[in-house]
């Protein structure tokens, strides 16, 4: 499922207009980028949690001419599903 296919499921589910739905999913987007930047963890029960974690630093190797590299520590992000997302998978 695809963004505009995403839109009109929730616009019709919602009885909502495709405008209104973009624009909530749209906000919805934005917070959750801004709250995990700041390295909160976004809980939605049953359905997943979004959580910044920290990455270690590590070598690395380039696969094109096998040199080692350095990659420096950084941060990832760890999506975990919820219980009804993994019931619904069954």
């Amino acid at each position: 499922m695809n963004r505009t296919e995403l839109v009109a499921a929730v616009a019709e589910t919602a009885g909502t207009t495709k405008a209104d739905a973009d624009a909530v999913l749209s906000a919805f987007g934005d917070t959750l980028i801004a709250a995990v930047g700041k390295g909160e963890k976004v809980q939605i029960p049953g359905l997943l949690t979004v959580e910044r974690v920290e990455r270690a630093a590590r070598t690395g190797r380039n696969p094109a001419t096998g040199e080692t590299l350095n990659i420096p520590a950084g941060y990832g992000v760890k999506v975990t599903a919820g219980s009804k997302l993994k019931g619904a998978v069954k």
